[in-house]
């Protein structure tokens, strides 16, 4: 039998997403996908899923919802905290509950973005390969559109051995979640007010003042932020190039710079293509950083190779790896 969930309160912006669609970006469909694709990697690997599993993707908290049926889950991230019978559940553990139970997110401070994933990934339409909402079109996820109160979302039926093997060992212990828990916080800077990025194509374009301010200022997130795009306030950046830049193609986490010299750095539902100069692309083990900064937030840059930043990642894909193969031989070899 399916598990299966209903929302009872929302909250201010909840979609299904997935690791986004990529093979589409020539026909100007974008990436979409979750904003904080480490977070959403580990809720999936405390249950037992695929990375690329469907998850929820709650921003901020004020939500709840049922378990219509026995469920097993988990969440990552830091935008919520996940509360059942007003005892705080633990983050990238998997959790088991009954029927009948009620889980509210609360507050979490720190960040923005909550990713649930229930065993078998959340059931939803491919579309164009993916089961990532994108808003603006109106596709993908559930129905195309933010979750709503009363939605009833469904998990996959077809549940790894790992998934089974936990779900089985939680039932017969008679207890809600194990004694282990993904470490996420060692797969993060300690700093995360630094966000690492690589220079790009046209930072040949601005003088040296401003690419001295841009290493070396603090940027405040403004309000117009959104899933699109981060826009940064701060001293604005003065071009010698006064020519413009035909459209050319553009992916999350470029840097833009706008014709009055602000900030903006894209994110999972940015465009395909733009036509402001590209000062730097934040570097892919940072983009989850970028995920959780709310309104307000002061951040600033540092500057690495493209070689550091493709080192950076492989580093954490091997960490990711290690996750994957300890839970697995934790439960395939008992």
């Amino acid at each position: 039998m399916s598990m299966k969930i209903s929302i009872i309160k929302p909250g201010l912006l909840s979609t299904v997403q997935d690791m986004g669609r990529y093979r589409y970006l020539s026909q100007a469909v974008p990436v979409s996908g979750a904003m904080d694709e480490l977070a959403h990697r580990l809720a999936n690997k405390a249950v037992g899923n695929d990375d690329n599993n469907a998850t929820i993707e709650f921003t901020y908290a004020d939500a709840s919802f049922k378990a219509e049926t026995p469920i097993l889950i988990s969440y990552s991230g830091d935008g919520a905290f996940l509360v059942y019978n007003n005892e705080l559940m633990p983050a990238e553990k998997p959790l088991f509950f009954r029927a009948g139970s009620v889980i509210k997110l609360i507050n979490n401070p720190i960040g923005v973005r909550t990713y649930l994933a229930i065993a078998g990934g959340w059931d939803v339409p491919d579309i164009m390969e993916s089961k990532s909402t994108y808003l603006t079109a109106a596709f993908g996820g559930f129905k195309g559109r933010a979750l709503q109160k009363a939605d009833v979302l469904v998990g996959g039926t077809l549940l790894s051995e790992v998934s089974n093997r936990i779900l089985a060992q939680l039932i017969e212990r008679s207890l809600t979640y194990p004694n282990w828990r993904i470490s996420r916080e060692s797969l993060l800077p300690e700093k995360r007010q630094s966000i690492r990025i690589v220079l790009a194509n046209e930072i040949s374009w601005f003088d040296a003042t401003s690419i001295i301010s841009f290493l070396t200022s603090t940027y405040i997130i403004d309000r117009r932020s959104n899933r699109m795009g981060y826009h940064l306030s701060g001293k604005p950046l003065v071009r010698k190039v006064k020519k413009e830049l035909l459209s050319t193609a553009v992916t999350p986490g470029i840097i833009q710079v706008t014709g009055s010299g602000d900030l903006v750095i894209l994110m999972a539902d940015c465009q395909t293509t733009g036509g402001y100069p590209r000062i730097a692309h934040v570097a892919a083990v940072d983009l989850p950083l970028c995920a959780q900064l709310k309104p307000g937030d002061a951040i600033h840059f540092s500057e690495i190779s493209r070689d550091e930043a493709e080192e950076l990642y492989l580093e954490r894909e091997h960490d990711l790896s290690l996750i994957t193969m300890a839970i697995s031989l934790k439960y395939i070899n008992t």
